[in-house]
């Protein structure tokens, strides 16, 4: 089997969306379903874990290249601009913002993370709602740090600066009533899900029908599709 055109190589950074900023370590193939498939090898560190990933299935999966500077400078810039606050029932704002990171471009990545920070100052967040923020927030200032060649934690400042504004505009006092039991019925799922479960790591379900589920002793993920 002649190796496939790759839109990677090794050694490069790579952004991907349900798991975090990585670096293709490898290109290799290996024997699935009585054919040899090309994978990608990509080093997650926020995770401190590898994944193996079909070349042909990269692009459904959201994978792609850091941005340009200038790309990096825009999602700054775009995450202090006005918007229209999302819906406030929880469940179909979350699936919204699920369905966002999915498709996983900076511009959808700092929607969540303003949508999500001006709710916040609103009403604590649903503690679902709380960890798609927060993974939200961490691979943005990952692939902005990795575009502009600075500190991750500077880039936590400078969105910081710029989100603090929304916070103020934020009128703590526009809740609607029933609110309060969306949170109720969020409590309600959580004690029905698997604690150890991580939604961020759930990508369509149609992605993982030909999944091996053999991961590796050495703590790598096989995403087959």
């Amino acid at each position: 089997m002649a190796k496939p055109k790759t839109e990677f190589a090794i050694n490069q950074k790579v952004v991907y969306p349900s798991q975090g900023v990585g670096t293709v370590t490898d290109i290799f193939k290996k024997e699935f379903n009585g054919e040899m498939v090309y994978y990608y090898k990509i080093y997650i560190p926020v995770s401190d874990m590898y994944v193996m990933v079909p070349v042909k299935n990269s692009s459904k999966l959201g994978i792609r290249s850091i941005v340009s500077k200038e790309e990096a400078q825009k999602a700054i810039d775009m995450i202090s601009e006005n918007f229209e606050p999302a819906t406030t029932d929880w469940k179909l704002r979350y699936q919204l913002n699920l369905d966002l990171l999915k498709k996983g471009s900076i511009e959808d990545i700092t929607k969540i993370v303003r949508s999500l920070y001006y709710r916040s100052k609103q009403k604590e967040l649903p503690i679902m709602e709380r960890k798609l923020y927060d993974n939200a927030k961490k691979l943005l200032e990952d692939e902005i740090a990795e575009a502009l060649g600075i500190d991750p934690q500077e880039v936590e400042a400078m969105l910081h600066a710029k989100l603090e504004p929304l916070g103020i505009k934020a009128d703590k006092k526009s809740m609607l009533d029933d609110d309060s039991d969306d949170f109720d019925d969020e409590i309600d799922d959580e004690k029905k899900s698997d604690d150890s479960d991580d939604e961020f790591d759930d990508d369509d379900e149609d992605e993982d029908d030909d999944d091996e589920g053999d991961d590796d002793d050495d703590g790598e993920d096989d995403d087959d599709n």
